[in-house]
């Protein structure tokens, strides 16, 4: 599975994940373990107040010859290999094995194993002497894969393209087109190879279940009556089973009825089904991965909870944070107060990389989403949102406007929610980022420029930012307290302290952020937030370790 994207080329092209999602970490297991943040100054506290997921979202999966579970990460850029029985994670490929925003793996007969990657379109693989191959280089949005009984290769795209292709694992021949009918929004999504030789498929947007005669490219509908089938699998007495991700439902399909099977919770991602009858499920919302016993119990493998780390609000007392498919609010002793879960392309929230606090609702921005909204929590509705943007990165609310950092378009523009009506505020920035309104003035940070500016618009008249930092690295959330700026420098993980006299203070050293995978993601990808409470503490969400951080004694 992956990410969602809009229509127009320029916003597809930005909005291009998984979404997802995205070249990141490639560490081995010992590199999975907590990191410890540095603190430079010992009047400063850096303290872990809540830990989500240990794998940034769960995709793809398969069982390899091995007898191990290996389960792909789009936005962690990582394809993780653990012990079905308990577990514990035994190796990791990623970015310096070739490995780049993987959603689905399958296991050719002699061994050799191949991946999608949703971000670029890459389709490619490792021998079984371990040599990556390319099999193919298809547009972005290429997501499920499977190999029939002969060890034909098929891949179909989900999110931002809707082709069915059989591709050549060798990379000799070119991808042969099956369908290109299948959208829109989705092609196929989990697919398997079922008993009768024929290719099965789930339609994310059409709640159904088809198949396809590969040879001579015609479908046929096999089973309907779900919310958002995500995966479809066979056991082994040749029965079809369907992961609805909208219900968070696995089902059995015999003699036409959808039996279920097992309830766990909506954004349930892929899964897959060993001899003896168990279910290995995974989670692109929550991140855990979970396996349910022949008696209906259910083992948790890898936990869940917040599993891509982005921007932060402190919300009339409590910590949301932007969770790419879900929010999440906590108390600020890390005590967990809330999850909003978002079905992708589906739900009603819609998904979220960053939020602003709004008054009595919140500023959702997703660039994976290509939008930005206003969400009413407690009501469960959007009240306002402005679609089509070109990877949004941030939004703020400014002299009744909606202020977008948009990324695609670089620049900083405002939105009337009554009109169509638009004020830009800055043009020509290579990396418009995080958003920040102080004291009645505008500031953005650019991740390319490395530096922090005020920004100020007088009708239709642009005036030129004015610098009030310069010289960071990367820098992407930030905060203003009686003119002191505190921000996240995203490539080295410093939380920088910045005086009005220039006078700077490394509070903490927090785990680096990730890189995009491409020039089709804004290069913030999942943003570095931070946030500050009414008591004047710090927090930042770690997006690489998925922890949340609290830094106190800041201004003291």
């Amino acid at each position: 599975m992956g990410i969602s994207n809009n229509t127009s080329n320029k916003q597809g092209k930005f909005a291009g994940l998984i979404l997802l999602s995205l070249a990141v970490l490639a560490c081995d297991v010992a590199e999975q373990q907590p990191i410890e943040t540095e603190v430079l100054d010992p009047a400063i506290t850096v303290e872990a107040i809540s830990s989500g997921a240990n794998l940034a979202g769960a995709n793809g999966m398969a069982l390899g010859p091995d007898g191990n579970l290996y389960v792909a990460s789009v936005l962690g850029s990582s394809i993780t290999v653990m012990d079905p029985e308990t577990g514990e994670i035994v190796k990791e490929y990623g970015e310096a094995q070739g490995v780049i925003g993987p959603d689905d793996i399958a296991f050719a007969t002699d061994g050799s194993w191949y991946w999608t990657s949703i971000m670029t379109g890459e389709v490619a693989g490792f021998t079984q002497q371990g040599d990556k191959v390319i099999a193919a280089q298809l547009a972005p949005g290429v997501n499920p894969i499977t190999f029939s009984d002969d060890d034909r290769l098929f891949v179909a795209q989900c999110f931002f393209g809707t082709n069915l292709y059989e591709v050549d694992p060798r990379g000799i021949d070119p991808a042969r087109l099956i369908s290109d009918t299948l959208g829109p929004g989705c092609g196929l999504n989990g697919m398997d190879w079922g008993p009768d030789g024929r290719l099965y498929g789930p339609r994310w947007f059409h709640e159904q279940v088809v198949s396809f005669d590969v040879n001579d490219n015609s479908m046929r509908v096999e089973a309907t009556g779900f919310a958002t089938p995500a995966a479809v699998k066979f056991d082994a007495q040749g029965r079809l089973h369907v992961l609805d991700t909208g219900t968070g439902a696995l089902y059995r399909v015999e003699d036409g009825s959808n039996i279920e099977v097992a309830r766990l919770s909506p954004g349930l991602d892929n899964f897959v089904i060993d001899e003896s009858g168990r279910f290995f499920v995974s989670s692109f919302t929550d991140g855990f991965v979970k396996r349910i016993n022949t008696d209906g119990s259910v083992t948790e493998l890898q936990p869940g909870g917040m599993a891509h780390a982005g921007g932060i609000t402190y919300h009339q007392g409590i910590l949301v944070a932007a969770d790419l498919h879900s929010i999440r609010g906590y108390q600020v002793d890390g005590q967990e107060a809330f999850t909003q879960r978002n079905v992708l392309g589906t739900g009603v929230m819609g998904g979220a990389l960053n939020i602003a606090s709004d008054g009595d609702a919140y500023l959702l921005v997703s660039w994976v989403d290509g939008d930005v909204r206003v969400w009413d929590q407690r009501n469960q509705q959007r009240l306002w949102q402005k679609s089509g943007l070109a990877a949004p990165v941030a939004a703020v609310r400014f002299k009744n406007l909606v202020v977008v950092s948009e990324h695609g378009a670089n620049r900083v523009v405002g939105f009337a929610e009554d009109s169509i009506e638009e004020v830009v505020f800055a043009t020509g920035l290579p990396a418009p980022t995080g958003l920040v309104v102080y004291d009645g003035e505008l500031y953005v940070s650019d991740r390319s420029l490395g530096q922090i500016l005020k920004l100020t618009s007088q009708g239709d008249i642009l005036q030129a930012p004015e610098v009030v930092a310069d010289g960071l690295t990367t820098p992407e959330g930030f905060v203003i307290r009686e003119g002191v700026i505190v921000v996240v420098e995203a490539d080295n993980g410093h939380v920088t302290l910045i005086r009005a006299n220039g006078e700077r203070q490394i509070l903490a050293t927090v785990p680096k952020g990730s890189q995009a995978a491409s020039d089709l993601q804004p290069p913030s990808q999942v943003f570095n937030g931070i946030a500050m409470d009414d008591k004047d503490n710090l927090y930042v969400p770690g997006e690489s370790d998925r922890v949340l951080y609290r830094i106190t004694g800041a201004f003291d």
